[in-house]
C-alpha cells in the first residue's frame, strides 16, 4: 500500500493513515552474481556481487572512487546491462528501466522552463494520467518535501537544496517500489546536506520505500542506512556489510553515530591503501604529530 494510493485525494482517515505507514508488500530486491566489465578489463567494473534488500530497507553503498558503486546502481536501474548475474525485484527479473524503480542523480536534471510542480508532474503527464489525479499526487509530493509554497517557482528561483527536493518528489510521485539515489547531495554545502538528511529520513519513515543510496560520505551513510555495503575496488566486490542497529529518527551528533563512522571509515581507508599500494603513484600522508594511533583520515592513500 502506497502513500499516494491512500493520500492521493488528501482525505485519508486515521485508519488509512496508519495502514499507509505499515511495512510495504513490495520492494524486495535480490541481486545474484552481478558482474559488469568495461572495455574487456575485469578491473573496470563490478564482479560477483550478491545482495538482498528487504522491503522498506534503506541500504547505502560506499567504497573508494572507481569501485563500481554507480555501475551497480545503473545495472539495477536497467540503464546498464550486466555481463552476468541476475537482478530480481519482487520476484521479477530486471533487465531494462521501468516505473518500479526511480532514480535520483547528483545533478537534479530538472527542466528549466517548467515550474517545480510541472517538473514533478512531467512523468505522470507522459504516462497519460488524468489532470485531476496528477494534481493530487503532485500536491502530496510537494508536501512531503516541504515545498508547497514553491510549487510555481521556476528552477532558477530554487536553491540547490530545493532543486534536489524537487528531484526527489519527481521520483516519489510515480510511486516506485525502489528509490535509487546516486550521490544526490554531493554538490550541496554541509548545512544543506544535514537538512536534507533529516528530510529524507522523514520521507523514508513515511513511505517505507526500499532505498539503495550510493555515496562517498561515510557520515551520510551512517546517518541514513539500515545497512552499509562496503565495496572492494578493481573490480568492485563486496568487502563487508555493516548493520546499523539504530532507530529512526537518529541523533546525527550522537556517540553511536560517531563510533560507526569510524568503523566504516576504517574499512574504506584499508581498501584505498590496499588498492593504491599496487600502483606506482601510491602516496600516504604522514601521521599528524600528537594524534593517537587509533586516528585515521578518510581518503588516506588516495
Amino acid at each position: 500500500m502506497s502513500v499516494f494510493s491512500i493520500f492521493g485525494n488528501g482525505k485519508a482517515t486515521a485508519a488509512q493513515s496508519a495502514a499507509a505507514l505499515q511495512l510495504p508488500t513490495r520492494g524486495r530486491m535480490e541481486i545474484e552474481g552481478l558482474t559488469k566489465a568495461f572495455g574487456g578489463h575485469r578491473a573496470n567494473g563490478i564482479e560477483d556481487i550478491s545482495l538482498q534488500c528487504r522491503e522498506g530497507e534503506f541500504v547505502c553503498v560506499v567504497g573508494p572512487s572507481g569501485c563500481g558503486k554507480s555501475t551497480l546502481l545503473n545495472c539495477i536501474a536497467g540503464m546498464v546491462q550486466a555481463d552476468h548475474g541476475t537482478i530480481r525485484l519482487d520476484g521479477k527479473e530486471v533487465n531494462q528501466p521501468g516505473p518500479d524503480r526511480a532514480v535520483v542523480f547528483q545533478d537534479h536534471g530538472l527542466f528549466p522552463w517548467l515550474s517545480a510542480a510541472q517538473n514533478i508532474a512531467f512523468g505522470l503527464k507522459m504516462a497519460g494520467m488524468p489532470r485531476s489525479e496528477r494534481s493530487d499526487r503532485v500536491e502530496t509530493a510537494l508536501k512531503m518535501v516541504h515545498l508547497t509554497a514553491s510549487a510555481d517557482k521556476l528552477v532558477h528561483e530554487l536553491s540547490g537544496g530545493m532543486k534536489q527536493r524537487v528531484a526527489i518528489a519527481r521520483a516519489l510521485v510515480i510511486d516506485p517500489a525502489v528509490l535509487l539515489m546516486d550521490e544526490p547531495f554531493a554538490s550541496l554545502d554541509a548545512q544543506t546536506r544535514t537538512l536534507l538528511h533529516a528530510q529524507l529520513q522523514e520521507i523514508w519513515t513515511q513511505t517505507k520505500k526500499t532505498i539503495l543510496f550510493v555515496t562517498h560520505s561515510v557520515g551520510e551513510a551512517v546517518r541514513l542506512a539500515d545497512r552499509i555495503v562496503v565495496l572492494h575496488a578493481h573490480p568492485g566486490r563486496i568487502r563487508r556489510v555493516v548493520d546499523i542497529n539504530l532507530t529512526h529518527p537518529r541523533d546525527f551528533d550522537g556517540t553511536d553515530i560517531t563510533e560507526l563512522v569510524h568503523l566504516v571509515r576504517k574499512e574504506i581507508e584499508d581498501e584505498v591503501n590496499r588498492a593504491n599500494s599496487q600502483t606506482a603513484e601510491f602516496w600516504k600522508p604522514a601521521s599528524a604529530v600528537g594524534v593517537g594511533r587509533d586516528s585515521f583520515s578518510l581518503g588516506d592513500g588516495i
